[in-house]
């Protein structure tokens, strides 16, 4: 036993591990679990960076239905459109979504995944330097609601995936239709503030709950090294 822990202490500080494998409550057989059960075929990817997530429901999740990712920015978009080239069934577009149709500037992060249409808060710099605004450049930002005509056809069961750096209020703001053919929801929610006006865990709860949803996935994303705290969590809503 105590050769077995010796071992363990030392794939730990080179940043591995290894647990007994539990099928019912790994987070990746769960995830699998999940999305199969949903009956998902249309994915929408906001805030798709360079399509990792895509790529994931693609190689991880076995996923082969529809895929229309959003990306604002324009280095990461240029990426994206590289990984969906040959994907009949992977769609890309070039823009922001929130609460109204226009134009917007957004700020560009050194690591990009941190790039926001929000202010970023010192104590996210504290914790992720990488996440320093480097510079900005306009952007277009269309409401789900204006563009859901052009990508369902209103039969599908759509999964919403928001990864939008504290914007996801601003997103269902702009859903208020397309939120009752949404039966499933993922979106990064933040324990503390790390941007500028965003919706903290509380209210985005009381929000997705007030509007029929049940939480039925947490994940931890984000943790302060230092004290151990978490700060940010990846939640799956669901209407069951």
């Amino acid at each position: 036993m105590r050769i077995a822990q010796t071992v363990r202490e030392l794939l730990w500080k080179a940043g591995y591990d290894i647990s007994h494998y539990n099928p019912t409550l790994h987070p990746l057989t769960r995830k699998i679990r999940l999305l199969k059960s949903c009956g998902i075929d249309l994915v929408l990817d906001v805030g798709a960076n360079r399509g990792q997530f895509a790529l994931q429901m693609r190689r991880v999740f076995g996923y082969a239905g529809r895929i229309v990712s959003f990306e604002p920015l324009s280095s990461a978009y240029k990426a994206l459109s590289v990984n969906a080239q040959g994907d009949a069934n992977w769609k890309v577009m070039k823009c922001a979504l929130g609460d109204k149709d226009g134009e917007m500037k957004i700020n560009i992060s050194a690591n990009s995944c941190s790039s926001s249409l929000l202010d970023i808060m010192p104590s996210h710099l504290d914790l992720a330097p990488s996440a320093k605004y480097t510079g900005t450049e306009v952007t277009e930002v269309r409401t789900l609601d204006s563009l859901m005509p052009t990508i369902s056809s209103g039969n599908e069961n759509i999964y919403l995936k928001m990864d939008a750096q504290g914007y996801e209020s601003k997103i269902m703001a702009g859903a208020r239709v397309s939120l009752d053919r949404i039966g499933t929801i993922q979106l990064e929610m933040s324990l503390i503030p790390l941007y500028r006006g965003e919706a903290p865990f509380g209210e985005m709860y009381a929000l997705l709950t007030e509007k029929g949803y049940s939480l039925v996935d947490i994940s931890a994303t984000l943790a302060d090294e230092r004290t151990g705290q978490l700060l940010q969590v990846d939640g799956v809503f669901r209407r069951l």
